[in-house]
């Protein structure tokens, strides 16, 4: 910008538009928002944004609890299914497949899971959301699911005994196939979190300083450099002051010259305070305490346990229960009757001193009978339970 006033004043560029002036000295105008597809969302929320990233780790590893399988009638210890959800393919283990699942329903609203194998599931894979697509039947119900990785395409049937591909999706109120991510809601906020970044990192590549005009006023009441002046001045700053090597450095002006800067500081603008709730709104469309993200000064829970367990409670849990619940729909009739994959919340560090506080009500509360203990504690009959 002060190369573009330099320019302006020398004579050595004039501006035809009448309207050049409005539009050089104007500092705001649209906002400018990213894309909303998947790809888009991805590179700018989490591969290039700190917060976007780490509420997606923080909720996919989180979400890869421990799980158990049981029936009406027997908690199991070693099963089939139970093997294949822990050693679901010769590459991933049971926390690095939910991991990546998890990862997909977050950034894209949409997860999916392929079974291979024959007569029964052999082993289990997650395939990337933004490469599947739906393809509706006559009646709007997916007949099939497209896969699609460049030129090449496959095609999932899904009108047979077996359904080869789980889709869960989140809550859309306006789409009958496709899910809506977190990261579609915190869109507008990691823009400007992004932006914020940004331009601190444009400050501090200028010397932490916004840009300003090197006004000329000669002796002779002339408004103008000459040609070898101008080029003279423009080499000095290009030279001796732009760049995070030439902060703080003083600038000598000399012959008339005089430096108005044309700008706000940064604490001014309070960019600070701007990224700092961006931060918080990207936060909150994940589930994500603030307090977990080590933001300063935010003291909405009295500590981090508390924080720690709603996290649990009201962002992770639900999405395990849901997911679950949709395998358990998708694989349980394959393995036997009346089989339901669970999270084992006994096996959740966070929800130990929540879990130990529930078993002791429930196990001294002397009007419940043992049967009603259990159920209500999640565990099966007893044979010998009425």
């Amino acid at each position: 910008m002060v190369l573009q006033f330099f320019k302006s004043m020398s004579g050595g560029e004039e501006k035809a538009s009448a309207a050049a002036p409005v539009i050089a000295f104007h500092g705001s105008g649209r906002a400018v928002w990213s894309a909303r597809d998947t790809a888009s969302l991805t590179r700018t929320g989490f591969t290039g944004n700190p917060v976007g990233f780490r509420c997606v780790k923080m909720i996919a590893e989180a979400a890869a609890v421990p799980v158990l399988l049981q029936d009406l009638e027997r908690r199991y210890d070693a099963h089939p299914l139970l093997s294949l959800l822990a050693q679901p393919n010769q590459g991933q283990g049971s926390a690095a497949l939910f991991e990546a699942f998890y990862g997909q329903l977050l950034l894209s609203g949409d997860g999916y899971l392929e079974a291979t194998g024959e007569d029964r599931p052999h082993e289990l894979h997650v395939l990337r959301s933004d490469r599947m697509s739906v393809v509706p039947g006559a009646d709007g119900w997916p007949v099939a699911y497209e896969y699609k990785v460049g030129s090449r395409k496959h095609q999932f049937d899904m009108r047979g005994d077996f359904a080869p591909i789980l889709h869960v999706k989140a809550f859309h109120p306006q789409d009958d196939h496709y899910g809506l991510s977190p990261m579609q809601a915190a869109g507008a906020a990691l823009d400007v979190h992004n932006s914020a970044s940004k331009w601190s990192k444009a400050l501090l590549d200028n010397a932490a300083r916004p840009s300003g005009a090197i006004v000329y006023k000669g002796a002779d009441g002339m408004g103008a450099l000459a040609t070898d002046q101008y080029n003279r001045l423009v080499d000095e700053l290009e030279s001796h002051h732009q760049g995070a090597q030439n902060a703080g450095r003083p600038m000598l002006l000399e012959g008339g010259l005089d430096w108005k800067p044309m700008g706000f500081s940064p604490s001014d603008m309070e960019f600070q305070k701007t990224k700092e709730s961006a931060a918080r709104e990207v936060a909150l469309a994940f589930g994500v305490p603030p307090m977990l993200l080590g933001f300063p000064g935010d003291n909405s829970y009295g500590n981090y346990q508390e924080a720690n367990r709603a996290f649990y409670r009201l962002t992770v849990l639900p999405l395990v229960a849901k997911t679950l619940e949709a395998l358990t729909g998708w694989l349980g009739p394959l393995f036997g009757e009346g089989l339901v994959v669970k999270a084992d919340l006994d096996g959740i560090p966070a929800l130990a001193a929540e879990r130990e506080a529930q078993w002791r009500r429930i196990s001294g509360a002397e009007f419940l009978t043992s049967a009603e203990k259990r159920q209500m504690l999640g565990l099966p009959k007893l044979a010998d339970d009425e």
